[in-house]
């Protein structure tokens, strides 16, 4: 908790250095949505992180990546209650969120003990950050993305000292190491990325962002055979391609005939 509460409010730090002037006045409407991705990102981490102590990373890849799974449908039911623009569900978007988590499933090759409270954590993630997918198509209408990205990295940054004061015994070892890994994830893990995702989610669909995100291990598994010579397997072979082919049959369902139709789940 104290890694993520310097990683985010070094981000935050990082924002502020380079657009003060748009940091003196942050709109309220900004600071509640950025207020709420900000407790739910820091909620997903958190459950992910203590979880991973319990079970085995496959298995926690697996069960985060059942966001993806997740998203469309939570999008579906809450397009209602959120007052969001009205988009509609296509057999080619659930064909492509089905592929992605049958891919997941073949890539990140789930094993380890019976179901037990670090696979409960880590589940519990998924439902989060689905729920911040949806919210994020929710707040993309707010009009400055690099406030609402500074409120997001503001509060998780505070709630992960406050919990480490609370729950962690901390201590700092510096190594160029772990300099570099912390420098890493607050600009292009945390920075870049995060601001990239709050900016130009709103021009797509949350269904297709979260089978979108399934390429990470897909990407993961490349670079961790190119630059630590893992092998990746015959099983997570065909797991990245059906992935790569779910994303290309939710991006272009649009153009097929028999994918483009909408679905209606109550």
């Amino acid at each position: 908790m104290f890694y993520t509460g310097v990683r985010f409010l070094l981000a935050a730090g990082i924002l502020l250095a380079f657009f003060f002037r748009r940091m003196i006045k942050i709109p309220g409407s900004t600071l509640r949505k950025g207020a709420v991705l900000g407790i739910l990102v820091f909620g997903g981490f958190t459950v992910q992180t203590v979880g991973l102590q319990y079970t085995t990373a496959s298995k926690s890849a697996f069960f985060t990546g059942l966001l993806v799974v997740l998203t469309p449908i939570m999008y579906y039911f809450l397009q209602p209650v959120l007052k969001l623009e009205r988009k509609s569900l296509r057999i080619g978007n659930l064909v492509g969120v089905l592929s992605a988590a049958t891919g997941l499933y073949l890539l990140t090759s789930p094993t380890g003990s019976g179901f037990n409270k670090g696979d409960a954590l880590t589940l519990v993630c998924a439902p989060l950050f689905a729920f911040y997918i949806v919210y994020l198509d929710f707040a993309s209408v707010e009009p400055d993305k690099v406030q609402l990205t500074f409120v997001q990295f503001v509060l998780c940054g505070v709630l992960g000292f406050l919990s480490a004061v609370f729950f962690e015994n901390i201590r700092i070892d510096y190594t160029s190491q772990s300099l570099f890994s912390l420098l890493y994830l607050t600009v292009f893990a945390t920075v870049i990325s995060m601001w990239v995702q709050n900016r130009f989610q709103g021009d797509t669909t949350p269904t297709r962002a979260a089978v979108i995100f399934s390429m990470e291990p897909v990407v993961a598994g490349i670079l961790a055979y190119m630059v630590r010579g893992e092998i990746l397997g015959t099983a997570g072979i065909a797991g990245a391609g059906i992935i790569v082919g779910g994303v290309l049959v939710s991006e272009f369902s649009d153009e097929i005939p028999l994918l483009n139709k909408p679905v209606k789940l109550g």
